[in-house]
């Protein structure tokens, strides 16, 4: 408890540094403030990039992402309700088009699902999948789905859940994420553990510990041990669930994850209770509650005081009754937090004449499985957003790759239009010296279909309208040919393919026009304000338009 302790002050004092910059970038929102705050956040290495902006950033753009970010932050620090302001004040600066908007509303949903309001939550997340589906891109849309699915299993709604983790899974099947489909399937154990068909929830939480194990992923190997155990009390192999919690509680605890400490000493003094073990579950929850009560974890905390009037029960009714006023006031507490619907189904599941029942073991049965995928769903709502992270990391990585490839389509097609004859020359029919013909690829087709793309679009940009139509259309194509034509070719969508194109030129002016105001390098790749087109130009290179052109590289 002193590490705990010792580990919190250290906490409260980074807290303190994020609130006063937090504080001081609301009244002036400039770029210092701005970078101050990112610097703090890779102290604590809640990121690691290093974001830097540049003086001339516009102040909408430095709200968007200080507010996202901050309201990162203090979900992370379980400050809901704080966190829930900053998110939608940074919904309110995205552009409608821009697609970084579904990363904020995921998170918006993953807020309200703390706070108990599933209905906006599920309201955010759903617009989060439409984004997603939209985009096209099967890695995410799998990620938003599992948050949906999620939301609907807290809100008691697991046959919904059922058919939105499966369309999830089709997704990520076809993404080849292994690491997204082990959270996937982790949910999927979860949400058939509440549907009470225990075997195929065991089954999905040991497909997704075997893939944890093959990414040698050993922090999230422990969680689905954890949710495997959750299957193995609604099997009633109460010895097997408390061997694998008793497993993992001492890596927990050395890794300093605390918050999932507790969470598994719930387990575990639930699987002492399924063996009648009342005194040796007793230190388990009441462990557990104190761990919850400094963290600020409501919900958490109700399931321990639960744990601890069921385990009181019978041998000390005394304190029995302290725990059920315990559970009483933070029920009444949870109850400010939720929406009426889910209000309503919490009181009938969790309500306080269950836990006046002095036989109702087959309540107190169904109350502690509905306890344990409220605290699994929380641990994998909290992976899904590390995932999120690192696959933002690899999409730059993607993108950057496809920039490259069109710099070097781009210097090709200069070449071959320096080396096209005169007139002069193609009457006298003279042909090109060996030594200066250009190499062309195997695939020569493809790659000048490639290279008219890059040429039309560039012509286009600087009016505006750069749409798949009016592209398909220079080319003399329908609009179905030339994705199909784009996608064999390139193994691109057009949108996509076009954003490249778009950032390889920003690139090449910003080194080769020093001068040229960024508004007007935005223009002219076709962007209609300058706060999008900094924002999409980080997101490839990794800095600032103005940081680019400074140091001539990402």
């Amino acid at each position: 408890m002193l590490v705990l302790a010792l580990m919190m002050s250290v906490g409260t004092m980074a807290q303190d540094r994020i609130e006063t910059l937090l504080g001081q970038f609301a009244k002036h929102a400039d770029a210092t403030t701005a970078n101050q705050f990112f610097d703090e956040l890779q102290k604590q290495h809640f990121i690691d990039e290093d974001v830097k902006f540049a003086a001339t950033t516009p102040a909408d753009s430095l709200r968007q992402q200080v507010c996202y970010w901050a309201a990162e932050w203090l979900y992370d620090q379980q400050q809901y309700e704080e966190a829930e302001q900053y998110a939608l004040k940074a919904l309110m600066k995205y552009h409608p088009s821009n697609p970084e908007k579904a990363d904020c509303l995921n998170t918006l949903g993953c807020i309200y699902l703390r706070l108990g309001n599933f209905k906006q939550a599920a309201h955010y997340a759903g617009q989060s999948v439409e984004i997603e589906l939209r985009d096209g891109n099967d890695d995410r849309i799998s990620s938003s789905l599992n948050t949906l699915a999620g939301i609907y299993m807290a809100a008691y709604q697991p046959a919904e859940a059922e058919q939105i983790i499966l369309q999830a899974l089709e997704h990520a099947n076809r993404a080849d994420n292994p690491g997204r489909k082990a959270i996937i399937l982790g949910m999927a154990s979860e949400i058939y553990h509440t549907l009470g068909n225990d075997q195929k929830a065991l089954s999905y939480a040991e497909q997704a510990y075997e893939i944890e194990k093959q990414l040698d992923r050993k922090p999230k190997m422990d969680i689905r041990l954890s949710q495997k155990g959750s299957a193995l009390l609604g099997l009633h192999r109460y010895k097997e669930a408390e061997n694998i919690f008793r497993d993992i509680l001492p890596r927990l605890k050395a890794a300093g994850n605390y918050h999932s400490y507790a969470i598994v000493l719930n387990y575990l003094g639930t699987a002492l209770l399924g063996q009648e073990r009342q005194r040796e579950a007793i230190p388990c929850y009441r462990e557990a509650a104190g761990l919850f009560s400094k963290m600020g974890d409501l919900y958490n905390e109700i399931h321990s005081h639960r744990g601890l009037y069921e385990s009181y029960w019978k041998l000390n009714p005394d304190s029995a009754k302290a725990e059920l006023d315990r559970w009483d006031l933070l029920k009444d507490s949870l109850y400010t937090h939720a929406s009426a619907e889910a209000l309503s189904r919490y009181n009938a599941e969790l309500g306080n004449s269950l836990l006046q029942q002095q036989n109702a073991e087959e309540c107190r049965a169904h109350q502690r499985t509905i306890i344990i995928g409220i605290a699994i769903i929380l641990l994998i709502v909290a992976a899904s957003l590390i995932v999120i992270r690192s696959i933002r990391c690899r999409q730059q990585k993607q993108m950057q790759a496809l920039v490259h490839e069109i710099d070097q389509l781009r210097q090709i097609s200069d070449v071959q239009a320096r080396q096209q004859p005169s007139a002069t020359e193609k009457d006298a029919n003279k042909p090109q010296p060996a030594g200066n013909e250009v190499p062309r690829p195997d695939n020569d087709e493809a790659r000048q279909f490639l290279m008219r793309v890059i040429e039309v679009v560039n012509q286009m940009m600087p009016t505006g309208s750069v749409g798949v139509e009016q592209i398909a259309s220079e080319l003399n194509m329908s609009v179905q040919t030339f994705r199909r034509r784009l996608q064999d070719a390139a193994g691109q969508s057009p949108k996509a393919y076009v954003q490249a194109i778009q950032m390889e030129r920003a690139a090449q002016l910003l080194r080769e026009s020093r001068d040229m105001p960024v508004s007007r390098i935005a223009n002219l790749c076709g962007f209609d304000d300058t706060s999008t087109f900094s924002h999409t130009f980080k997101r490839v290179y990794g800095s600032s338009p103005t940081r680019y052109r400074d140091v001539g590289k990402p």
